[in-house]
């Protein structure tokens, strides 16, 4: 149901009476839906070996650090919108919901930028990042945000998963040669994720392979599936393992 702000005053025996405004609830969201609505075939697990010395942690400190000062929630129009931080020597920025590009955002010096899903879903991750460019180069995008959720009061709050979480996840492997969904360089340390259970920029542990950085989306990585990046044959070499995996 679409929620309505009502407000209405009547006068009954000399006296105001207001109507109560209604607020917005996240709980009239729908679900969160997988971006991609083909089928998506069964992968049972198959067994395989990892590339044999473990890969380190991606270092992102490098990059423009992420926005921060998110506030806002959803509205009673039935659309999120919040407002964040400028990010010194930003020229850009990109939205997300769920890995998804939701906006991008021009800086040309005004102190605070807008963001609006006029199509909310219920828990859905919020991630920003600022850029020192526009032409969306992988040198040019900065570390991802947090994510942020509608709360029970309808405001955004940050959201992560806590270290030391452990999934049992059947894990993949890929070896493509170019950018992420989230648009940095692919390479070893980098992981796909079903981003609407595992926030971008999530650090894990993964038996066998290493650390991975969550920074990929795939048509076929949905629910319990992560895809782990590595080279040429040794994707395939990795097979479908089940593991249990930890947060770092």
């Amino acid at each position: 149901m679409k929620l309505r702000a009502l407000s209405a005053a009547v006068l009954a025996l000399g006296a105001l009476v207001t109507v109560p405004v209604a607020t917005a609830s996240a709980a009239t969201l729908p679900a969160c839906q997988h971006f991609y609505t083909g089928p998506i075939p069964d992968r049972p697990v198959s067994g395989g070996h990892g590339p044999g010395s473990l890969v380190g942690a991606v270092n992102v400190s490098n990059r423009l650090p992420a926005p921060t000062g998110v506030s806002g929630g959803l509205g009673g129009d039935g659309k999120v919108t919040f407002t964040f931080s400028r990010v010194p020597g930003a020229k850009a920025y990109r939205a997300f919901r769920n890995g998804q590009a939701l906006q991008w955002i021009s800086d040309w010096g005004q102190p605070t930028l807008q963001v609006t899903d006029a199509s909310p879903c219920q828990n859905a991750n919020y991630q920003l990042y600022a850029m020192t460019a526009e032409d969306n180069s992988p040198g040019s995008l900065g570390q991802i945000s947090t994510a942020y959720r509608v709360g029970s009061s309808g405001q955004l709050t940050p959201y992560a998963l806590a270290k030391g979480t452990t999934l049992n996840y059947r894990v993949t492997a890929y070896n493509d040669v170019a950018q992420t969904a989230l648009g940095y360089q692919a390479g070893p340390g980098f992981c796909a994720v079903d981003a609407r259970n595992i926030p971008w920029g999530t650090r894990i542990s993964v038996p066998g392979y290493g650390h991975c950085y969550a920074a990929d989306i795939g048509s076929w990585i949905k629910d319990d599936i992560l895809d782990v990046w590595l080279p040429g044959n040794q994707a395939n070499d990795w097979g479908v393992q089940r593991l249990t995996l930890t947060v770092e």
